[in-house]
């Protein structure tokens, strides 16, 4: 634990996190039991199969749903796709467009050992491997060659629907200040159980995640990185039915910073917690490899539940989602652990609880990157109020260390942030960080005041609710509705049916090499 200006127990801290560890160790029992529609397909993508069919069905889609109908979903992709390779001397790329056309039935040929199988996609997985650690390697000598800016990073939204127009927007707000741009994706792509394909122009309140438009975004923002003389971090969502997919598209596309989180999916968009904790899983194993920074979604509890009643719930989940990390070996420096700013203005004191929340979360997680929401749920339309609560916002982040600051606009409540509105609120953030850089190390708080107390009292509810959790398991928290105030059936939601349980023969190659087993 960091400097403990809140007189915190570390006793009660340590509880709290040995709780969550052997929650989300509960958890990891289950997700390896099972694999998904959505998990086998993100094999594929690394495998280099790539592209559609003439009705525009993604070719790892059209592999997986054929596999599967043939009931050889639980022995895995990686087997049929080494078993093919044997039999037919074809690449996977070939093989998957010789299924699209209609000319190969993958689980109809003879079959070679699991051994063999394995030892005949190697090649293309080591290949792909290295593919996605010279991205690494490229980010690292941006880094080395352009420095970046000081944390907190200036994190800053495009959501214009059209990539082309989202690239104007980003290397706008670049030269204006901001240190990640985050393309916001379009209205309920996390609800499509496929990663549409190409360049695209028509979003609804952002843009399509596509492979084809994160390399578009990545060359605009190197472009415009050099011209400004730092590293421009992008940001997408690895999140939803096709949760490890993206992540896949982010490594080899070097994305930078990844939305990430399960129980955000199963909260706010209604995703089956079988589903999306194996595809987590995956997931994270990827972001942890090639060393993205994910951000999980705890700040949104506060949007659907109360933001001072509710506070003790966003710190449990930030203990559990630091140990699906851990599990999924994820670098401390990689977990952008989420809260926010979403307090009642009109409460006497907000800003001091306020304050206690984000000292307690850099002192509990010093070494993660925390993100830092600003306020949403009561900017009102009033742009010079919503600007002073983006300023208090922007106050406690230097004060407590916060490392990505996603900036409240003026116009939060009105429409989505022209360049204009960016540029006001990058020019906020970049005066009080510079004016009060130090005040953090300066100041310290009275022994059992409102500040301390409020953190204690947090920390204690939340080391009782994870106990809690640990007793009746995280799908019964859940469907009670302990995260956010929003209750999720088990066996309800989108995407059960692409759950299945792995077969005795079953493989993924990934797994064990990105989490550092021997080649």
């Amino acid at each position: 634990m960091a400097a403990n200006k809140l007189n915190l127990d570390p006793k009660k801290v340590d509880s709290a996190r040995s709780s969550a560890a052997r929650i989300a160790q509960s958890m990891q029992e289950f997700i390896d039991r099972h694999t998904t529609v959505s998990t086998e397909r993100t094999v594929l993508r690394l495998l280099g199969i790539d592209g559609i069919d003439e009705v525009e069905t993604p070719l790892p889609n059209v592999v997986v749903d054929q596999i599967k109908e043939a009931g050889g979903l639980p022995t895995g992709v990686a087997y049929w796709i080494g078993n093919a390779m044997i039999q037919t001397g074809l690449a996977p790329q070939e093989i998957a467009e010789k299924m699209a056309a209609g000319q190969l039935e993958i689980t109809k040929l003879p079959m070679a050992s699991k051994e063999d199988a394995e030892a005949k996609i190697m090649p293309v997985v080591l290949a792909t491997l290295d593919k996605i650690k010279a991205q690494t390697a490229k980010r690292n000598e941006y880094l080395d060659k352009l420095g970046e800016g000081k944390r907190p990073y200036l994190y800053v939204i495009v959501a214009t629907g059209n990539i082309y127009e989202d690239v104007t927007q980003a290397q706008a707000a670049a030269r204006q200040g901001a240190d990640i741009i985050a393309v916001i994706r379009t209205t309920a792509q996390s609800l499509l159980d496929y990663v549409p394909y190409g360049p695209t122009t028509e979003g609804f309140g952002g843009t399509y995640a596509t492979q084809e438009n994160f390399r578009i975004m990545r060359k605009a923002l190197d472009e415009v990185g050099e011209e400004v003389g730092r590293y421009i971090r992008l940001c997408n969502y690895s999140s939803g039915l096709c949760m490890p997919e993206i992540a896949a598209m982010g490594a080899i596309e070097r994305l930078d910073v990844m939305l990430n989180d399960a129980i955000y999916g199963i909260l706010f968009r209604d995703i089956n917690m079988q589903r999306t904790l194996v595809d987590q899983f995956f997931s994270r194993v990827i972001i942890g490899y090639c060393d993205i920074i994910f951000n999980s979604g705890e700040d949104n509890y506060l949007t659907t539940d109360d933001a001072y009643e509710a506070a003790h719930t966003v710190t449990a989940s930030q203990f559990i989602n630091e140990q699906f990390a851990v599990i999924a070996n994820v670098k401390e420096g990689q977990m952008g652990l989420g809260h926010a700013f979403e307090m009642d203005p009109d409460m006497e004191n907000g800003f001091l609880y306020e304050l206690a929340q984000a000292e307690m979360a850099k002192e509990i997680f010093p070494n993660a990157s925390l993100k830092y929401m600003p306020p949403t749920k009561f900017m009102t339309g009033n742009i010079f109020k919503g600007h002073i609560q983006d300023a208090l916002f922007n106050l406690i982040s230097i004060w407590t260390g916060q490392s990505l600051q996603l900036l409240g606009m003026p116009t939060e409540a009105i429409h989505t942030p022209h360049m204009h509105d960016r540029y006001l609120s990058i020019e906020n953030a970049q005066y009080i960080f510079n004016n009060a850089r130090d005040l953090g190390s300066e100041v310290e708080f009275k022994k059992d005041g409102i500040i301390q107390k409020r953190a204690q009292e947090v920390l204690d509810k939340a080391d009782k609710l994870l106990h809690q959790v640990e007793e009746e398991s995280l799908f019964t928290t859940i469907e009670k509705g302990i995260f956010g105030g929003v209750k999720r059936p088990r066996d309800g939601g989108k995407g059960l049916d692409g759950v299945c349980v792995k077969g005795e023969g079953y493989f993924n190659p990934f797994i064990p090499l990105m989490m550092g087993g021997a080649k």
